[in-house]
């Protein structure tokens, strides 16, 4: 990021008034940190560069935050969390189990365009103590069993073909997770096409393919998504 653009970031308003609520001084901290590590990568991201960015001591900064690691941990808990109450909207609202996996892949591909879902799915798992790792883990296994219940769904309802929703759904997470790599906020395409985009290509291979009656196959016997 250029030097006139980093005195210029909109986060070091947050800290410009002692009247802000710690809430909004929080939340400027984790999109700066954000910011950084897509920028330097987290493991050459400091407190002393988060701190430096927003324009403030070290001291002030652990007010919020003891340590990097809590910053990104807490970046993973908002990026879940939106996944979250999206997940429960679409198995809320939506139909069939297609168009439920179609919905989870346009929203999850959207996440995947903002600071919180890029910087994590960039990160070294390597670079996380043991601790961190196993709760970073959990969030990722929650979502695969969301995105494998709709595929299953969809199997016995007959809107998807029958395949094994496991396969299925690490091929759907595999392509998701790379938009973070490529994805450039400046490019042609816009976060809203291109998840449009993803969710019509990925959704093509599972749809079941409608009989010359106008029916779709039905599968009646329980899938191995359990292996």
């Amino acid at each position: 990021m250029p030097k006139d653009a980093v005195a210029h970031s909109p986060h070091r308003k947050a800290f410009a008034s002692r009247r802000r609520d710690p809430e909004t001084k929080r939340e400027a901290v984790l999109k700066t940190a954000a910011e950084l590590f897509l920028e330097k990568s987290y493991g050459r991201t400091s407190l002393t560069d988060v701190a430096d960015r927003l324009n403030i001591t070290k001291p002030a900064l652990y007010h919020y935050f003891h340590n990097k690691e809590q910053i990104l941990l807490e970046c993973y808990r908002l990026g879940t969390g939106m996944i979250e109450e999206i997940l429960n909207g679409i198995a809320a609202h939506c139909g069939t189990g297609l168009e439920k996996v179609e919905a989870f892949i346009e929203s999850y591909a959207n996440v995947m365009t903002v600071n919180f879902g890029r910087c994590v799915m960039r990160l070294d798992e390597g670079d996380l103590s043991s601790a961190a790792f196993t709760e970073v883990r959990g969030y990722k296994r929650k979502i695969d069993r969301r995105l494998r219940t709709f595929i299953q769904e969809g199997i016995h309802d007959g809107s998807i073909t029958p395949c094994d929703p496991k396969i299925a759904a690490f091929s759907i997470a595999g392509a998701l997770n790379w938009i973070c790599v490529w994805y450039e906020p400046e490019g042609p395409l816009s976060a809203e096409e291109i998840a449009k985009q993803f969710a019509r290509t990925l959704t093509q291979g599972l749809a079941a393919r409608k009989r010359r009656n106008g029916s779709r196959p039905h599968l009646n016997q329980e899938s191995s998504n359990d292996r």
